[in-house]
């Protein structure tokens, strides 16, 4: 019993300040007690108490009761505490960035057939072998760009890999600073912690040593793997020269050691994965893994028969106010669980918010796509707004589409995913459509547009981008609509040749690739078939016109997710100049 007083504390002591109003209160009584009793003002003093029998007894009983259940609720919204109790704890692995290095100096053969493919290589077994933990990918040459933002859905990133070659970056370089700079901005736009970021190139300089020692500063380890032998070998660069490529492991080992991480040479099995420590995703000293810990619970509500019974002699002429207050604060000092958020009357305005989110990100996996707008609107934060535009841009609402994405940038300025589909829709807003005698041709044969899988965050947070509708990120708590979808399809090109150094496994490589996904995108095209058979399809007859317009445009597109992605980093490339980085 001692070690319970021993214990006895209080989870927010800030409550008590209002034990200071009872003096208050004891004074506003008695003015109002003299008020009331006009027999004062006629009868002397001492006279009073012969004439009124039992009614200063009963005056003072109301001012203890008063003061009782003053007393009794404020330290049950203090929240006594003098045990703990076990709870289930999670914390979520640190999530992953991956640099790669796409300058031309990766096409160099002295990792047969390429460094190039050496690395997709290693890419696929990282992804494939890592338990657990959001995964990010961005290249990187004279400038980085983000291929993935973090997701849980390795088949996600793994799509891209194959797509992956120097010829999707807008301009030649190898500034592996800019990269360290902008995994940090991935990792601090989750909400992590902390993290980890991989470093995969043959060298490095000051600059990237600088930016892997400011990520440290700022709780992220930087790890690299090198790419290549200190032989080296020639290779083609941007300018059609002929110059020798080597490894040089002290610069990467600079950058590891400065950015906290460490180094390793890429090797044939996973052992450098396993010597990086990016196989098991790590947890931060302070945080811990999914288990039982241990929390103080709230007794406060030990207090509420009490004061209920108190309650009880309030039912008189004026009482019903106090019965008022004291009820008011039967569900402030109830014991907070994790289900409180469950009710509805006393939830927070985000929230609410949160819930609709996490609704609307449900009907936008299903393809209801109205509902999902539905669910979306109202919430006046940049990840409602960004997936208020992906769900208009998928019923061909280009305008307000571009609208809500503008609104998403407005909240959130830089926002990559908003950025990008944005310019997405807008190209789609621009094309002309094909003629009409094509169209009725593509309907007659009853084919379905090809739809290119989800490759956007998963967001909360769900993740998809956010994650975890996405990571997205982002985070809140669920993840919003995936940050790419129908709208960027339209940017593919067409397919360029591989590097001459390794054009046969690239062109084999690409083959596998676009077969896999064009069986993804029959599957998803099917679904909508379905949807659209069924009389799913909204807006007015215009806009579906003008939608099944662009969809038999697309179906004559070639997939190319290395066009998909040369289209993006080149918008991307664009917007940066414009806004003089």
């Amino acid at each position: 019993m001692s070690a319970s007083w021993n214990a006895l504390h209080f989870m927010r002591p800030e409550a008590l300040w209002a034990l200071l109003a009872l003096p208050l209160l004891v004074a506003i009584w008695w003015l109002r007690r003299r008020r009331a009793n006009v027999w004062r003002q006629t009868v002397d003093a001492h006279l009073l108490r012969y004439l009124l029998v039992g009614r200063d007894r009963r005056a003072w009983g109301g001012l203890v009761l008063l003061l009782s259940g003053t007393v009794i609720a404020i330290v049950a919204l203090a929240g006594p505490s003098w045990r703990q109790v076990a709870q289930p704890l999670w914390q979520t692995p640190s999530p992953l960035v991956v640099a790669l290095d796409l300058s031309s100096r990766v096409t160099a053969t002295d990792l047969p057939p390429s460094r190039l493919l050496q690395a997709r290589a290693k890419l696929a077994t990282l992804l494939r072998e890592r338990q657990g933990g959001e995964v990010a990918l961005l290249v990187y040459a004279d400038d980085a760009y983000t291929v993935a933002p973090l997701t849980d859905d390795m088949a996600n990133v793994a799509l891209y890999l194959d797509a992956l070659a120097p010829d999707v970056m807008p301009r030649d370089g190898q500034r592996a600073d800019r990269a360290l700079e902008t995994a940090v901005k991935l990792l601090q736009q989750s909400g992590a912690r902390g993290g980890d970021i991989l470093l995969l190139t043959d060298r490095a300089d000051a600059d990237a040593e600088q930016a892997a020692a400011s990520a440290r500063a700022q709780g992220f380890v930087v790890s690299v793997l090198g790419l290549g032998t200190p032989q080296g070998a020639a290779y083609r660069n941007g300018e059609g020269q002929i110059v020798p490529a080597r490894l040089e492991e002290g610069t990467l080992r600079g950058v590891a050691s400065r950015g906290g991480g460490r180094y390793a040479r890429i090797a044939s099995d996973d052992k450098d994965l396993a010597a990086l420590d990016v196989l098991i995703p790590r947890v931060s000293a302070d945080d811990s893994r999914e288990g039982q810990g241990r929390t103080w619970r709230d007794e406060g509500f030990w207090l509420l028969p009490p004061l209920m019974v108190l309650a009880l002699f309030a039912f008189r002429r004026r009482g019903a106010l106090a019965v008022l207050v004291m009820m008011a604060a039967v569900p402030m000092a109830l014991p907070t669980t994790a289900h409180a958020a469950e009710g509805t009357w006393w939830q927070r305005a985000d929230q609410v918010d949160q819930q609709r989110l996490s609704s609307g990100v449900d009907a936008y996996r299903k393809g209801d796509f109205k509902a999902a707008q539905q669910q979306f609107e109202g919430i006046d934060t940049d990840a409602g707004w960004y997936n208020l535009g992906n769900a208009l841009a998928r019923q061909g609402q280009y305008d307000a589409a571009i609208e809500a994405y503008d609104r998403a940038l407005k909240k959130h300025p830089g926002m990559a995913d908003a950025v990008a589909n944005r310019a997405a829709v807008d190209a789609a807003r621009k094309r002309k459509p094909p003629q009409n005698n094509d169209q009725n041709n593509d309907q007659k044969d009853g084919k379905n547009p090809p739809e290119k899988p989800d490759a956007g965050r998963n967001q909360g947070q769900g993740k998809e981008g956010d994650g975890s509708p996405p990571q997205d990120k982002g985070e809140p708590g669920q993840s919003p609509p995936p940050s790419s979808g129908d709208p960027k399809d339209g940017l593919s090109q067409g397919e360029k040749s591989p590097q001459a150094a390794d054009s046969q496994a690239q062109a084999e490589a690409d083959a596998a690739q676009r077969e896999r996904m064009q069986q993804a995108m029959q599957r998803q095209g099917n679904n909508d078939g379905n949807d659209k058979a069924q009389g799913q399809v909204s807006g007015t007859p215009q806009q579906r016109e003008q939608q099944q317009a662009v969809e038999a445009w697309m179906r004559r597109v070639p997939d190319d997710p290395g066009s998909l992605l040369r289209a993006k980093f080149q918008l991307e490339n664009e917007r940066r100049k414009r806004e003089g980085r």
